[in-house]
């Protein structure tokens, strides 16, 4: 088991923005939770990571939670080695968990993985957008997490830069076997990511199936998704 949603409730003041969801990931697959801007897709990460509390239902988890945000969010005075290691140097129940030569190791090991060895002594200004992400990334993992939560993880990239994100979500899903969501409106994204669509709108489900489901746009919802058309069920808030 990975991730349990069940009739998950959140308000801001008296906007009711997840208004009972409910969906389960497993380990090894990925969700895609997608809709228009406002519809909120990162709020739910938000609930199942703990940055903020739900007003009702359950949210049952496996094991650790890494959470990837969406313009990397590395630390400007860190380097990459002490980006990626902050949480084993820092967190209570892993700071006395490894030596140093350790620590060292499993840098290089999950920089390596995301295809950016050797650069332990740069720092985040001296990297590109797509570099900082792939950095980012490694930092997620670098605590062996159960669950990896990705924040619209090709927002302001290329699309050069954005498939190549894409394809590292499906590696690191491969070689941590963990469970995922993606947060994204990129259709890219989903078909290249997900094994399983969730498309929100007024904080409910209105769509819920495969990305050849979704391309199919045998719905009013999925057919206005996919072809970001005005007209349809869904009403931009902006």
């Amino acid at each position: 088991m990975g991730i349990e949603v069940k009739n998950l409730v959140k308000s801001f003041d008296e906007n009711v923005v997840i208004d009972h969801l409910s969906f389960s990931v497993n380990r090894g697959e990925t969700l895609a939770i997608i809709g228009f801007s406002g519809s909120g897709k990162s709020t739910v990460l938000k609930l199942i990571c703990g940055l903020i509390p739900k007003d009702s239902g359950e949210i049952i988890t496996s094991g650790d939670i890494a959470m990837v945000f969406q313009y990397s969010a590395l630390i400007d005075s860190l380097n990459v080695y002490d980006n990626i290691a902050f949480a084993l140097h820092e967190r209570k129940d892993l700071r006395k968990k490894y030596t140093e030569p350790q620590i060292k190791s499993i840098v290089r090991e999950k920089l390596a993985l995301v295809g950016l060895a050797g650069i332990e002594n740069k720092f985040p200004s001296e990297l590109s957008g797509g570099m900082q992400k792939r950095v980012s990334f490694a930092r997620a993992i670098v605590t062996e997490p159960d669950i990896i939560l990705y924040d619209e993880p090709t927002a302001g990239l290329d699309p050069m830069s954005s498939t190549l994100i894409e394809n590292y979500i499906v590696r690191l899903k491969e070689q941590t076997n963990a469970a995922s969501i993606v947060v994204t409106h990129q259709m890219s994204t989903i078909t290249r990511t997900a094994d399983q669509v969730l498309m929100l709108y007024g904080g409910k489900c209105v769509f819920f199936g495969t990305p050849e489901e979704l391309c199919r746009q045998d719905t009013p919802y999925t057919k206005q998704f996919v072809s970001a058309s005005l007209e349809g069920p869904m009403k931009l808030n902006n």
